[in-house]
This record gives structure tokens, sequence and C-alpha cells, in this order.
């Protein structure tokens, strides 16, 4: 699995009530969560991101509050991966659970600037920065994992047996 889209670039410690602020969290609708998603840390995003674009962050990226409703507003909104240094832990998990890919790489989380053309290749961990020319290299996920994430979340791998 892969993807290719542009970097937009974000600090250390990027916690769960910038990503979606809590005065939005009366809805569950997808949609309506996507719109006001990173609104807090950067007012444009939603108007700047354009599909299969990448978040890169640095360290204990999804900190804060165990909501959900984060990363489901990240991949709602057309993000097809976040890159960071390293994520906050249920953060990291309720990506897995809602099927939003995300790879830990510090070498890419450095290099990587805002705008920059990336494109990913999930089932080998390599970011190749296509405007620096530059490979780097995150663990991939183990198969039953990136499985979870080809069936767009752990429910829907289960409903379908967690075939490929």
């Amino acid at each position: 699995m892969k993807t290719k889209g542009n970097a937009h670039k974000y600090q250390d410690n990027v916690d769960t009530d910038v990503i979606i602020p809590a005065r939005y969290l009366n809805t569950s609708d997808p949609k309506e969560l996507a719109s006001h998603c990173m609104c807090d840390i950067d007012a444009d995003f939603v108007n700047k991101i354009k599909t299969d674009d990448i978040i890169v962050a640095g360290w204990n990226f999804g900190c804060g509050s165990s909501r959900e409703h984060a990363p489901l507003a990240i991949k709602t909104c057309g993000i097809s991966c976040v890159i960071a240094k390293s994520f906050a832990r249920i953060f990291y998990r309720n990506s897995i659970n809602i099927g939003l890919p995300i790879l830990e790489c510090e070498d890419a989380s450095n290099a990587i600037e805002n705008g920059d053309e990336v494109e990913i290749n999930f089932d080998t961990g390599e970011i190749y920065n296509i405007t620096k020319d530059e490979t780097y290299k995150a663990e991939p996920f183990p198969p039953f994992i990136q499985n979870i994430m080809k069936q767009n979340g752990l429910m829907n791998a289960i409903r379908k047996g967690n075939k490929e």
C-alpha cells in the first residue's frame, strides 16, 4: 500500500484539543469534525489540504485526551498518513482502530519541510521525500495491523474476518 501527498508540518506535543477542539465535540459526524480539524493550531488547515496529504510532526503527537475524534477528524479531512517522532499511546491505538496510517520516524520528521512532496510505502516503511530526493526508513506495521489499515479500521477488519 502506498500514498503520495504534500507535507503539513507541526511541532512537538500537538494535543487532541488542537486537533479537534472540545467545542466541536457535540457531534459524532466525521465530516463535521473534519471541517474543524487543526483549527486552533492552523486556522486555514482544512482549506490548504488536498486528499492524500500528510501531516509531519515532532514528539508526542496526539497527546491529551483519549478522544477518538482526533484521528477520525484527521482521516476524514483527507490526510493519508501522520508521520511523527513519536505518538501518544492512546492516539496511536485510536489511529489503528479507525484505520488512520501513522509512522514513527525521527529522521523523516526532522528532514521533511512544510510543502515537501512525500511518498510512503506502508509495506516497507520507506518514506521518500520527492522534493529533496531523500529516503527515510520507518518500522512498518506487522501484516495484521497493515490489514486493519487496508480494511479501513479494526471493526471493518473484524467484520470481514481480518483476511486480506
